[in-house]
């Protein structure tokens, strides 16, 4: 019989199960063990990249009604991908984005990938 302690933690020390596209992907887990002996996993801080690291390769300018997850999947083919439009606009609130008329939603290309002249 395998041992209840055991199983724990070798499923909180393994990379977190987090898909590529998630924005915890590569955040690692940490463990404390409370003083009544229970552990407790939690994901580390994501640091959020500065949004100079971003290729924006359009804008949008929002109209009435519009949503961040429509945008996100109007732009990123993902309407979870609404997180990526965050961090490229510096938005901690996501629906800030979208709260004013005619403010500008910069598109950008995901961190750390460039775009040459007519990306």
């Amino acid at each position: 019989m395998a041992d209840p302690l055991q199983t724990l933690l070798d499923g909180a020390l393994k990379p977190n199960p987090f898909p590529p596209t998630s924005r915890y992907y590569g955040v690692k887990t940490a463990s404390l063990v409370t003083a009544d002996g229970t552990m407790l996993v939690h994901l580390r801080r994501r640091f959020v990249p500065a949004s100079d690291r971003f290729t924006v390769v359009q804008e949008h300018r929002v109209t009435a009604g519009e949503r961040l997850d429509h945008l996100a999947a109007t732009y990123l083919g993902d309407p979870e991908q609404y997180w990526r439009l965050c961090d490229a606009n510096d938005a901690v609130r996501p629906d800030e984005l979208v709260e004013r008329l005619d403010a500008v939603v910069r598109i950008a290309l995901p961190e750390g990938v460039g775009g040459g002249p007519g990306a």
